[in-house]
């Protein structure tokens, strides 16, 4: 799949979200006065994604006061993200992409390697968009841990 870079127009969407209602990126975006990260993590519940998220709930005050929203995405059902969510505490958006269809969009579903092992599934990334609807930033095979810092420093989020 191809990726996204800065400059390009974002992919809407709305999608499910674990509090049962649905997300549309074009009025979060319009929301917001810098744009939203929206980040795509494998599998709510997993250490690393687990990881991940607690550190944008644990960073989402500043990041808001910034300008940016924040909203995850996995493949994952509603079901088992509004589990996650109430388990972690998490306050962001989480939202559900079954059938990768923004996963694929956005670049953030492809060929893996593990364990010596090719699988294809998705991969770890982070896109900021901004209020226009313009990339301002893409981020492909990102660490869990560590990444929401090293995304603050690029965002110059203090």
């Amino acid at each position: 799949m191809p990726r996204l870079a800065p400059g390009d127009p974002a992919p809407d969407f709305t999608l499910p979200t674990a509090d049962g209602g649905r997300i549309r990126l074009a009025e979060l975006r319009q929301a917001t006065d810098k744009g939203v990260i929206v980040y795509f993590y494998p599998a709510a519940a997993t250490p690393g994604c687990t990881k991940e998220a607690c550190d944008f709930r644990d960073n989402l005050a500043s990041l808001q006061a910034a300008g940016y929203a924040v909203v995850g995405v996995s493949p994952d059902g509603p079901d088992k993200l509004a589990r996650f969510a109430e388990k972690e505490s998490l306050t962001f958006p989480l939202a559900s992409d079954a059938d990768h269809e923004v996963l694929e969009e956005y670049g953030a579903w492809g060929e893996k390697k593990n364990y010596g092992r090719t699988y294809v599934g998705v991969v770890r990334s982070t896109v900021v968009v901004a209020p226009d609807g313009a990339v301002t930033l893409a981020q492909y095979n990102v660490k869990a841990t560590g990444h929401v810092a090293r995304l603050r420093k690029l965002l110059a989020v203090d």
